[in-house]
């Protein structure tokens, strides 16, 4: 995996059923799904919510990493650095379950969550799925203002230019349509799984 360019965002297989219809590239918002072949141990048995796919490379974050709990205010602490950020963070409260979303830039963080929150700088995806990566949306969560169901990773998964094509013809990784009952399923079991069972095409 390759770093991309630091993104100003919160410092904050197998024995497979036969394939659809092949498929050139993966499309964002799909989920990407670790073959029993891949190379690289830190994406063993990974699920990968694809979040951008282009010719500049690619992106995304793990959503079958658990690290625990934290409080929200510790992480706006350690996000922010200016001044009034006590007054800013007043009526915050509550904690997050944290999620490794890949080995690239573990300081920054991604909200992934439905539909249903939105803020101008959110990035909508396929199946009712978005991404919001500003510590105002962690503010909303700890205010009971935020959506609904949400996964909070720290960190991405990231590929350079044609870098994702070479694993996927190499057969490192399948891909499966995402859905908010899988991404956000509290229990976390089974979901690589889960989501291979989901696997319409071989890419």
């Amino acid at each position: 995996m390759k770093t991309l360019t630091a993104l100003m965002l919160l410092v904050w297989a197998v024995v497979l059923p036969a394939a659809a219809e092949p498929r050139t590239e993966p499309v964002a918002g799909e989920l990407l799904i670790a073959s029993a072949a891949i190379q690289d141990p830190r994406f063993d048995h990974a699920v990968i919510l694809l979040l951008r796919h282009d010719a500049s490379g690619a992106f995304g974050v793990m959503i079958n990493r658990p690290l625990g709990e934290r409080p929200i205010a510790e992480l706006l602490a350690d996000a922010t650095a200016d001044k009034d950020k006590e007054t800013k963070d007043n009526g915050v409260a509550g904690t997050v379950r944290l999620f490794l979303g890949g080995p690239v830039e573990p300081q920054y963080g991604f909200l992934i969550h439905g539909a249903d929150y939105r803020r101008p700088e959110t990035l909508i995806l396929e199946n009712g799925l978005a991404m919001t990566a500003t510590k105002e949306a962690l503010r909303d969560i700890g205010r009971h203002q935020g959506p609904a169901k949400y996964l909070f990773a720290v960190g991405y998964a990231g590929w350079g230019a044609g870098q994702l094509e070479g694993e996927i013809a190499r057969r490192d990784w399948f891909t499966a349509p995402a859905d908010p009952e899988l991404v956000f399923d509290e229990a976390r079991g089974a979901v690589w799984e889960r989501a291979l069972a989901r696997r319409t095409r071989e890419l």
